[in-house]
């Protein structure tokens, strides 16, 4: 098998006099050729990686639209908590303000003015309110993004 591999990096590398094939192939294997010094590899391909360094490859399609979905999830969590939070703050505050019962859309029914004003309706719809900024802070806090692989 070892000879396999020599022969193989023989191809690649004609000036091999240069190369200790000893270290080169035994010590890490998974080791990048741009960590290799050149010296040691002796061909253009040595050069070649040594004046790329560390670029990156270009970003490719599927990437931008990873991107761009992992943007549109946390606008859509963005804008969930605000609304959360609105609505909640509305009808904490809302029930207990005259403009709950005083306005021209319950001035037409009486009764459901007089069962609207009552206390545990009030309290009803500020336990909700509270309710409702408490799942928006919740799903705030507890926003993770899977990780990339």
């Amino acid at each position: 098998m070892f000879a396999k591999r020599l022969g193989a990096c023989e191809e690649l590398f004609p000036n091999r006099a240069a190369i200790d094939w000893e270290n080169l192939l035994r010590p890490e294997p998974n080791l990048p050729l741009n960590r290799i010094p050149s010296s040691q590899l002796g061909s253009e391909l040595g050069r070649e990686s040594s004046r790329s360094g560390t670029q990156l490859a270009p970003s490719t399609e599927a990437e931008s639209h990873s991107r761009l979905i992992v943007w549109i999830h946390r606008l859509s969590i963005l804008s969930f908590v605000f609304l959360c939070a609105v609505v909640g703050v509305l009808l904490v505050i809302l029930p207990w303000r005259p403009e709950w019962t005083d306005n021209h859309l319950l001035a037409g029914s009486p009764q459901f003015q007089a069962f609207i004003s009552q206390g545990f309706v009030r309290g009803l719809c500020s336990g909700l309110g509270v309710l409702d900024i408490w799942i928006g802070f919740w799903e705030a806090v507890h926003y993770h993004e899977e990780k990339r692989i």
